[in-house]
């Protein structure tokens, strides 16, 4: 599944709308790599908050699926709306051919439905909406990570961790699954509901209210979803919300907690979710290692 210079890319929009300036400086970006970036006719339809009927999205997205020239498809952005379009679409081709599908947050119901059906690697990284502008000048951690895996298929991170004494120490070794701890907890019990026995848990989120997050985790964890894994690793909970009465504990608290009873490695403060162009890339389905410390995290990966 590694790129090379000359190999078609294509921009897919799933759930919020997009428009042409903000992806404009993505397909600049691709196309200094040396790709050839697809962006596809209807692109940027809009219906209310999203981006076409959830008709129009899967017929977009099934071409691109279909279409074996394409190498990679790159979901502009998140918002909400994919789990609407999900079940229209077709990913026999994909398993039959596969591709890389990349993105984040929404995106996370493409990367658990594909896991579970497919067996394929898909991407969790940067989308087009979050590329600056000086993104062809500047090497960021988000692009950078993300060119080195389409092309090297290969990463390592070490995280410190300073501000959460909470890392449960250990190494694991196993594909990740994951991703938005919301939308996660929204596909429970579907079809699109992942497996996360031996598996590397990965999880973030954003603006959410704290009790909402551990609503969220008590129901993974009742549902089973943390009793099995090889580990934990839990990237960035971004502005989270506390009601008038405190809930009395931070996010990465609630967290720790919800897994106290499991004895695999946890590590927090990594660099992935909403964090702007620190979000690093990570390659979901693929044998992973990671090494956890009282204060840091390394993360290994090659494809």
């Amino acid at each position: 599944m590694l790129l090379k210079a000359g190999d078609l890319v294509a921009l897919a929009a799933t759930a919020r709308k997009v428009s042409p300036g903000e992806v404009e400086a993505s397909v600049r970006l691709l196309e200094s790599w040396g790709l050839r970036v697809a962006v596809p006719e209807g692109l940027f339809e809009a219906d209310n908050q999203m981006a076409g009927s959830d008709a129009r999205r899967a017929e977009r997205f099934q071409k691109l699926v279909d279409d074996r020239e394409v190498r990679a498809i790159i979901c502009a952005r998140g918002g909400y709306g994919t789990v609407r379009m999900i079940d229209r679409v077709d990913f026999t081709p994909l398993a039959r051919c596969p591709k890389w599908v990349v993105g984040y947050s929404d995106v996370t119901v493409l990367h658990s439905h594909i896991g579970r059906h497919c067996g394929i690697p898909t991407l969790h990284a940067t989308m087009p909406l979050n590329v600056p502008a000086d993104a062809c000048r500047t090497a960021y951690p988000a692009t950078e990570s993300l060119r080195q895996v389409l092309f090297e298929g290969k990463v390592h991170y070490e995280f410190v961790n300073e501000d959460v004494a909470a890392n449960r120490q250990g190494c694991c070794t196993a594909p990740v699954v994951g991703g938005n701890l919301s939308v996660l907890y929204s596909l429970l019990g579907s079809a699109s509901d992942i497996d996360t026995e031996g598996r590397i848990l990965l999880l973030e989120d954003l603006d959410e209210y704290l009790y909402h997050i551990d609503r969220m985790m008590m129901a993974l964890r009742r549902a089973g979803k943390l009793q099995g894994l090889r580990g934990l690793l839990v990237g960035a909970m971004s502005d989270m919300h506390d009601n008038a009465v405190p809930f009395g504990r931070t996010a990465e608290e609630i967290v720790r907690d919800a897994v106290a009873d499991y004895g695999y490695p946890v590590a927090f403060n990594c660099l992935f979710g909403h964090i702007g162009t620190e979000n690093r890339a990570l390659p979901l389905g693929v044998e992973t290692k990671v090494r956890v410390a009282s204060d840091s995290v390394a993360i290994d990966v090659g494809i």
